[in-house]
C-alpha cells in the first residue's frame, strides 16, 4: 500500500513527542516535513524540542520554525504541564539539523506544492501555522487531503471550563481552519481524555527495551505527575490520537457534525461548539472522534517503540 504523506506540526510537549514517535514508527505514513508552533512553550523552546525529538527518532525531513505568537492574541504557554523547557524529563540528543530558512507556513506550502499527491496535515498544537498557510496560499487547498488535528472539545474544555488549550491559544487561527472547507478529523478532549496510559502501560513500554522505549516511558512518568495531581488515573496521550486515527481508524468511534469556534466572549472564547443535531442547518465540517479502544491504543504505542529496540 502507498504511504500516506503527512506534515507534522506541533508544540512539543510530551504528548506531541509521543505522537511523532508513533508517526515515525508507522509504515503507513511518510513524514514530509516537521514544523514548530508556539503553545506548550515559547517558539524558541518548541523549535529546539522538535529538533531534539527528530534527532532521537531519526526523522529525516525538513523542519520549519513557526512565528513567535498567535495571529492576533498574546502568546500563552503551559509550563505547569510540560515544564519550563516544554519537554522536561529525560535527556535528549542535541539537534542534528537547523530549521529551514523558510518560515513554517512557507515550508508547508513548498512541500505541499511539490508532493506527489495531496497531503494530510497533522497539527497537534495551536493552529497558527495552518491558518497562516491557508491565508497565504488558498490555491493549495486542493492539495490538502485532510487535517487530522488534536484540539477542542464538544462537551467541555481543559484550560477553561469551555475551551481546550490548543484552540484557546489561537482561536482566530482555529476559526479559519474549521471554516476552510478542508476535511477535518477532530481529536478533541471528548476522545483524548479516554486515551489514557496507566502506570502499568508505562512499564510495558519500558520493558520493550531500546533507547526510545526508555525515553517514552520517562516522558509518560513526567506527564502523569501533572495529571495525577488533577485526579486523572493515567496520562491522556491527547496528540497521539490524531496520528493513530490515520493508521488505525478501527480503534475509534465518532460522528460528523458542524463545529464552530468561539472567538469572543468572556467565558467561552476558544470553545469548539458542536451541532450534532443539525440545529443550525449547516453541513458537517468535521468528523469528531468520541470514543476509543483504550487497550488497543495502548498496545499500538507499545508496539511502536519497538521500532528502535536495536538502536
Amino acid at each position: 500500500m502507498p504511504k500516506i504523506p503527512i506534515l507534522l506540526d506541533g508544540d512539543p510537549g510530551h504528548d506531541d513527542a509521543i505522537a511523532w514517535m508513533l508517526a515515525a514508527a508507522s509504515p503507513e505514513l511518510e513524514i514530509l516535513c516537521v514544523t514548530s508552533v508556539g503553545g506548550n512553550q515559547s517558539i524558541d523552546k518548541t523549535t529546539y524540542n522538535a529538533l531534539r525529538i527528530m534527532a532521537l527518532l531519526g526523522i529525516q525531513a525538513p523542519m520549519g520554525r513557526g512565528g513567535p505568537r498567535p495571529l492576533l492574541s498574546p502568546a500563552m504557554t503551559a509550563p505547569s504541564v510540560h515544564g519550563e523547557s516544554g519537554l522536561d524529563g529525560p535527556a535528549l540528543p542535541e539537534p542534528l539539523q537547523e530549521p529551514e530558512a523558510l518560515s513554517a507556513p512557507a515550508l508547508m506550502a513548498r512541500v505541499i506544492a511539490q508532493a506527489r499527491e495531496p497531503v494530510t496535515l497533522v497539527p497537534t498544537g495551536p493552529l497558527t501555522n495552518v491558518a497562516a498557510l491557508l491565508l497565504a496560499h488558498p490555491e493549495l487547498k486542493g492539495r490538502i487531503k485532510g487535517i487530522s488535528l488534536m484540539g477542542g472539545g464538544i462537551a467541555h474544555g481543559n484550560w477553561t471550563p469551555a475551551a481546550e488549550f490548543n484552540i484557546l491559544a489561537d482561536p482566530e487561527a482555529a476559526d479559519i481552519v474549521f471554516r476552510s472547507g478542508i476535511p477535518i478529523t477532530m481529536a478533541g478532549l471528548d476522545v483524548t481524555e479516554q486515551a489514557l496510559l496507566f502506570p502499568a502501560d508505562f512499564e510495558r513500554i519500558r520493558a520493550v527495551g531500546g533507547p526510545v522505549a526508555q525515553v517514552v516511558a520517562d516522558w509518560l512518568e513526567f506527564f502523569y505527575q501533572f495529571h495525577r495531581s488533577m485526579g486523572y488515573p493515567g496520562a491522556p496521550i491527547h496528540d497521539a490520537v490524531a496520528v493513530a486515527w490515520l493508521t488505525h481508524p478501527e480503534l475509534f468511534s465518532g460522528r460528523d457534525m458542524y463545529v464552530s469556534v468561539e472567538t469572543a466572549g468572556r467565558y467561552c472564547r476558544g470553545s469548539t461548539i458542536g451541532d450534532p443535531r443539525g440545529r443550525l442547518g449547516m453541513p458537517a465540517n468535521a468528523h469528531v472522534l468520541l470514543g476509543v479502544d483504550r487497550e488497543g491504543f495502548a498496545r499500538l504505542l507499545t508496539q511502536a517503540v519497538g521500532c528502535w529496540k536495536e538502536g
